[in-house]
């Protein structure tokens, strides 16, 4: 075990020791030097109500909201399209603005990737649904029948 790990002094490297604050269980009671994503700053002034200030993730939850809503009440395909449609809006803002409040979570290419990545499945997915599917893709459609076999 240790020394930091029992709660004693650490060791540093010119060999004096230095306290490092702990829990209980032997964590440090505080994280420091962890620094927000990249454009992970407020979307509008500090002066701009709460919700103004993180606009770019409200229209993206919104939209996620209102498409599951259409799809609870019977539209599986536009509901599902709309959902996917506001991951591809994420991954937009997220490229084209500077600020975007909580819609930057990692770094930009990363949220970037990942929204438009699981936005465009989302949308390709609602749009080979069954009953008469709008997009056919074959080899999909082979996975599938072999996989069910």
């Amino acid at each position: 075990m240790s020394a930091e790990a029992a709660g004693l002094p650490a060791e540093v490297p010119d060999g004096t020791a230095r306290s490092v604050p702990r829990e209980p269980g032997g964590r440090p009671e505080a994280t420091r030097g962890i620094a927000r994503p990249e454009g992970g700053g407020r979307a509008a002034g500090s002066d701009a109500p709460a919700p103004a200030r993180q606009w770019p993730i409200i229209v993206v939850i919104a939209g996620t909201i209102i498409g599951l809503i259409v799809t609870a009440a019977g539209a599986f395909r536009a509901g599902t399209v709309l959902i996917g449609a506001s991951l591809l809006l994420g991954a937009v803002l997220r490229w084209a603005l500077t600020a975007v409040g909580m819609l930057a979570i990692r770094s930009r290419f990363t949220d970037v990737i990942t929204y438009g990545i699981l936005g465009a499945a989302i949308v390709l997915l609602g749009l080979m649904a069954q009953p008469d599917p709008l997009i056919r893709i074959p080899f999909l459609e082979d996975i599938i029948h072999f996989s069910v076999r």
